[in-house]
């Protein structure tokens, strides 16, 4: 693991993370870590786990198991439900974006800001205009139905929405999928702009190249487990990895990520 990471408390550290769905184990003993202001992926081939780890990671999954640890900023967070995740500062972008189809922009932003409920009106408009800040198109569409959105729309008002709360961990779920090249691109420039802002990122994401290029530290999965980690300059150079995951496709994809 790098020195960035060993110099001081991870801001995540998981640790025997185990969960299933009914008898069947979808991830088994996964070990990770997030340092503060760091990007790390998850990448691995379909099935493997990485949506599991998240869900699991966010309070969505039964955990197995009881030597699971979930701690975030020394606070064990194994087995407490979603919504004490969200209090302490973690934040999931789903898959599937998961927006109020049939409510405006800034409706849905302005839920994302529950966590703020208590705080001063001058503090939650200072939220949203934040978020505008980063995407000046959902500022453009803020009376607009999310539901009539385009897909990059729909996933920068995700991205938006799990903003709102201010979270100090971020997990990103396929972000880039089913985008266009060129949203793409200005998904991962976003992503590269929270971690300059000292948000830290779990990304799992099918785009591996694209991934290995933005991010810190990375893990593959394979089969529910941890099969390899490292810096993720180093995975990209791997053999094994550029053999499985990166090849001819992964040439086109490092261009979406530039």
């Amino acid at each position: 693991m790098n020195t960035d990471q060993t110099s001081q408390r991870p801001l995540l550290s998981v640790r025997h993370l185990s969960a299933a769905y009914g008898r069947i184990e979808a991830i088994s003993d996964i070990h990770l870590e997030i340092g503060q202001g760091q990007i790390v992926t998850v990448i691995g081939p379909n099935g493997a786990g990485k949506s599991t780890t998240l869900a699991a990671l966010m309070g969505l999954l039964p955990i197995r198991g009881g030597e699971c640890q979930v701690l975030f900023d020394g606070e064990d967070l194994a087995g407490r439900d979603i919504e004490q995740h969200v209090a302490r500062g973690m934040a999931l972008v789903p898959e599937t974006r998961a927006l109020f189809a049939q409510m405006s922009v800034q409706d849905n932003l302005v839920l994302g800001g529950f966590r703020l409920r208590g705080q001063s009106r001058a503090a939650r408009q200072a939220a949203l205009e934040e978020v505008y800040g980063l995407f000046p198109r959902l500022k453009e569409r803020a009376r607009q139905e999310a539901g009539t959105l385009s897909g990059g729309e729909r996933q920068m008002l995700a991205l938006g929405r799990a903003l709102m709360g201010q979270p100090r961990l971020l997990m990103l779920d396929e972000p880039s999928l089913g985008l266009a090249p060129l949203i793409v691109r200005d998904i991962f420039r976003i992503i590269v702009q929270l971690r300059e802002r000292g948000v830290s990122i779990l990304l799992v994401e099918q785009n591996a190249r694209a991934a290995l290029k933005v991010a810190d530290y990375a893990y593959v999965l394979e089969l529910g487990r941890v099969a390899m980690q490292g810096p993720a300059r180093e995975l990209a150079h791997d053999p094994r990895v550029v053999e499985a995951y990166l090849g001819a496709a992964g040439r086109h994809q490092e261009l979406l990520s530039t």
